[in-house]
Parts: C-alpha cells; structure tokens; sequence
C-alpha cells in the first residue's frame, strides 16, 4: 500500500489541484463510516459534491436508485464539475489509501457504509463488518450493484467467503478493468 501511495502521489496531486481549483476548499469529504465491528471511522474521499450536498439528501430521495438503506443517483444533480467523473472512474476513492495506511481499511472487503446506513441493515448483514472494509469487492464489479438488495447481499457473502490474495488481486484486476472500459 506504500508503494501504492508513492506511485499514486502525482495523480493525487493533480486531483487536488483540479477539485481545488475548480471548486474550491476543502478538497476532500471526510465522512463517519462503519468499520470493522461497526466502529465508525472517517473515510476520505475526493469531493465530487457541493459542500451540504449530504444534508440535501433528503431532497433527492424520489430520484434513488438503489435499494434501502442505499442512496445512489447515477447522474447526481448534486455532483460538481469534476465530480462526476471522479466518481465514475472510482478516482474519488483514492484518498483511501490513507485509511488502509492507518489500518481502518483493507484492499478487497465490503464498501463501508455511512454509518446511519449500517444501522438499517438487518442481522443478516453482521457479516459484513466482521471484516474491515474495502475499496474493492464484487459489488465494485457488478454492473447492476444498485438494482437488488437481495443481490448486494449475495456478493457482500461472496466477497466475504472467497477471501484469499489470488481472489484480492482478481477483484482488483477486474475492478480497474471495469473502470477504464466500462
């Protein structure tokens, strides 16, 4: 992950300095998630937002497109400039290296939740927070991942059962490969 971090450093500078310049401060969005064991932690993430564009949730509810406890529009009116594709192409998560550096997060594991979303899942959802999180997961890869619950879960506990490094590198091979081609 540190040699992630020194490779990486460049672009992380240039996204910075585009978001910064582009939209102003803060550059990146800190948010309360559920970890491992539930514990909340700040994930950071680069802004794709306007700054309240969380509080403003509320507004959007009628255009989500994901299940329950899930908030997902695919073209989010609230998405600044660069916003948009930083999200699309995953390079908003890229701040996160930071949170596996300080051990809250791993490569490969479920997607933490907003911490007030964690708490609308039911018993059979515990599973997921026996592990850290991650940034990649079979969920990162499916196509329809905003469409089921019933199929999130089905590869959060296909994410969970699988885990090795062999299976790690093929969900990390696969979720880059989505992103530059999809």
């Amino acid at each position: 992950v540190s040699i992630g971090l020194l490779l990486f450093w460049p672009l992380l500078l240039i996204i910075s300095l585009v978001v910064l310049l582009t939209a102003g401060r803060p550059v990146l969005f800190v948010q309360k998630r559920a970890g491992l064991g539930k514990k909340p932690f700040a994930i950071y993430k680069f802004r794709t937002m306007y700054i309240g564009a969380d509080k403003d949730q509320k507004k959007f509810l009628q255009l989500n497109e994901a299940p329950s406890p899930m908030f997902k529009i695919y073209d989010d009116p609230r998405f600044i400039g660069i916003g948009r594709f930083l999200s699309r192409t995953g390079l908003d998560e890229l701040p996160q290296i930071a949170n596996i550096l300080k051990g809250e997060m791993s490569l490969v594991g479920p997607r933490p939740l907003p911490v007030r979303e964690a708490k609308k899942l039911g018993q059979n959802w515990e599973n997921r927070f026996a592990v850290k999180p991650g940034i990649f997961s079979e969920w990162s890869v499916y196509t329809n991942r905003h469409h089921s619950k019933r199929e999130w879960l089905k590869l959060e506990k296909k994410t969970l059962e699988k885990g090795s490094w062999g299976y790690d590198l093929e969900i990390i091979v696969k979720t880059l490969f989505k992103l530059v081609f999809d």
